[in-house]
């Protein structure tokens, strides 16, 4: 099924973050909404939110011109829905609404499939108001929708696999990353898992456990949460967890919640909640953290991800995937769950199933199963995931035709932000590809949307950088796996395929060749923090563009578009993105036909003959030129030379 109009149901913030999404994809797109009043608010969200990203260098001023061409506004139903071949429901989360919408919709439109932007209502009830329950599906997109990577997908009893194999595609489509939710269940699985972690955490406030500002700097600080979960409660709405809770019997039931409910301290929203937002976002003390037992929500959360896949609803990469891309947990719940030890995950649920009594609390099958067969985690090499020696969790190796191998960034939740973990990982990785003589080039890029955003200020915590003796070390740590990537013996290329900012920069820096997407940025931005690069940076940028203009992009924390990073001399080739992989490819397949030993030596003379007086540097490349001619290569070389055919390098 070709898609080309979409029709959005719903002009608020979810309606026009959708519709400006779609319409960035290139569809054509019509905004039905029952007020124009609402409809030009809505317009106003999507315009500001691009013209947003044409000063920021992400798109171009004719690209703003033509997205904002593709969304057409009206308050007739019949002129949104009776062309379109997709139609996404976006209005509030009112089941009989959602129903009276879809009856009229169906009325209109015979072929479209249906979409409902659901963030937990059952998708297989609301399948019944429409004439095609088989082509009904849920399409959960998370606020704010131009920002938030992920996709629910969910099926309802009835979805056929066609349906959600379209849905799948077009949530690619449009840039975001599909989860697909196998199963109708309760809050499906990102909400299914947070809203229960953020109400254990109220009850616990109601029992007087535990402080809100001990709850949350135990998880802001200890477990490296983005937010603690009365601060995240308070953020998301206080009125929308009792909802939920009135809801959904997978969420306690609580007074306390209740009674901020019903006197209107809704949080953020509302300036009140656990918190007085009046200032501004509450400052969580360091000081308080430890005083409480952040295992009395971890493990209820992993228990309940454990139940989700005893049920067929998703595996745990899935969830894990889902979690990281829908709440920016560092990690996701089972990856978590098999750091710290099933065994110890299960002992703290049944403890807490026998203090509260929770349904949602009662120990998952597959959790005890797991432990029982002695599959606790890491220490045990098996958990929910296997952890054979040698596996990667930050990063992925590719072996590609032809001798090329591709690294690739892989935590696109947090932009392939840097951690030590993932440092020690590509060091590694590089050791390992140094020897395996099937390959000759290796790209470094990054999963998702982005080379690298720099350092992982949240995993490694702003305190510790903060800590002089400590950011030494830590300057030291990249530094050392840079030069592993500067020193490399093949050649090595930087697809740039996103944001490369910071660290992520400096990375790039460190690789031979650098490939940009037209609609990336790259830049050395610390300045801007504060701080100056610490990875090499300032020595690279100033070898490869000169002094001064280092300086200026150094001191000034430029981020330059792809192609003003090309017109400068910072990258080799800025390519649009479209052909960019195509690009990549290309560039990488005629380095690997060349001369491997030849190859190698020409970038030992560059990169360690470039800094010394000119009679030294040429006494060492005429080192390897004579070092050169005694290779089988050479001999191949002048042979296909002599005899007009193309030369078979072989690396000996």
């Amino acid at each position: 099924m070709e898609i080309k109009k979409v029709a959005v149901l719903g002009a608020g913030a979810m309606g026009s973050g959708i519709a400006q999404v779609v319409a960035q994809a290139g569809y054509e797109v019509w905004v039905r909404d029952i007020k124009e009043e609402f409809l030009e608010r809505g317009k106003a969200n999507i315009e500001k939110n691009l013209r947003k990203a044409v000063n920021k260098g992400k798109i171009s001023l004719p690209k703003y011109k033509e997205i904002v061409a593709r969304i057409h506004y009206t308050t007739d139903m019949k002129e949104a829905v009776e062309d379109a071949d997709l139609v996404i429901e976006a209005v509030p989360e009112v089941m009989d609404l959602k129903k009276q919408v879809f009856q009229e919709v169906c009325q209109y439109n015979k072929k479209a499939l249906l979409a409902t932007n659901t963030s937990g209502l059952s998708i297989t009830e609301l399948s019944k108001a429409t004439d095609r329950p088989d082509r009904f599906v849920g399409m959960h997109f998370f606020n704010p929708v131009p920002v938030m990577a992920l996709v629910e997908v969910i099926r309802g009893e009835q979805t056929s696999d066609e349906t959600v194999n379209i849905a799948v595609e077009f949530v690619k489509s449009i840039g975001k990353t599909p989860v697909v939710v196998k199963k109708d269940v309760e809050g499906f699985i990102v909400n299914r898992c947070l809203v229960p972690y953020l109400v254990l955490a109220i009850d616990d406030v109601e029992k007087g456990i535990a402080e809100p500002e001990e709850i949350d700097a135990t998880m802001l600080y200890e477990y490296k949460m983005p937010m603690g979960p009365l601060e995240l409660a308070d953020f998301v709405g206080l009125d929308v967890l009792y909802y939920a809770s009135q809801q959904w019997s997978i969420v306690p039931k609580s007074k306390l919640l209740e009674e901020k409910f019903n006197n209107k301290e809704l949080g953020m929203k509302t300036a009140k909640g656990f918190y007085d937002w009046r200032a501004g976002r509450p400052k969580i003390p360091k000081e308080k953290a430890g005083k409480y037992d952040g295992l009395r929500i971890i493990a209820p959360m992993v228990n309940i991800a454990a139940g989700l896949i005893e049920m067929g609803v998703a595996d745990a990469k899935e969830i894990d995937t889902a979690m990281k891309l829908g709440t920016n947990m560092p990690k996701g719940p089972l990856e978590m769950a098999d750091e710290i030890g099933l065994d110890v995950i299960l002992a703290k649920v049944e403890e807490l199933y026998k203090e509260k009594g929770y349904e949602i609390l009662k120990p998952s099958e597959y959790l005890k199963k797991l432990v029982a067969e002695g599959k606790t985690g890491k220490k045990a090499s098996e958990g929910f995931y296997k952890y054979e020696a040698g596996t990667y969790q930050n990063i992925r190796i590719e072996k590609l035709e032809g001798g090329i191998a591709k690294i690739v960034l892989n935590r696109p939740h947090r932009l392939n932000a840097i951690t030590i973990e993932l440092l020690d990982e590509l060091k590694r990785a590089f050791g390992e590809l140094e020897f395996d003589d099937e390959v000759r080039v290796v790209i470094l890029t990054g999963e998702g949307k982005a080379f690298s955003a720099g350092l992982d200020l949240q995993a490694a915590g702003t305190d510790e950088v903060l800590n002089p003796p400590v950011a030494m070390l830590l300057a030291a740590k990249g530094q050392d796996v840079f030069t592993t990537i500067e020193k490399f013996p093949k050649p090595v290329i930087a697809a740039i395929n996103g944001y490369a900012f910071g660290g992520g920069c400096e990375m790039a820096l460190a690789c031979d060749f650098r490939i940009i997407a037209k609609n990336a940025q790259i830049g050395l931005t610390e300045t801007a923090l504060g701080l100056i690069p610490g990875w090499g940076g300032t020595q690279r940028m100033a070898k490869i563009l000169g002094i001064a203009k280092a300086k200026e992009l150094i001191m000034f924390a430029t981020r330059l578009s792809g192609e003003e990073a090309e017109k400068v001399g910072l990258v080799n080739k800025a390519v649009d993105p479209e052909k960019f992989w195509d690009e990549v490819m290309e560039f990488a397949k005629k380095l690997a036909e060349g001369a491997p030993i030849a190859l190698r030596l020409a970038k030992y003379a560059i990169n360690f003959g470039y800094e010394l007086p000119v009679e030294v540097g040429q006494a060492l490349e005429s080192a390897y030129f004579g070092l050169v001619t005694g290779t089988k290569d050479v001999r191949e070389g002048f042979a296909a030379f002599f005899e007009r055919r193309k030369p078979n390098f072989t690396g000996k």
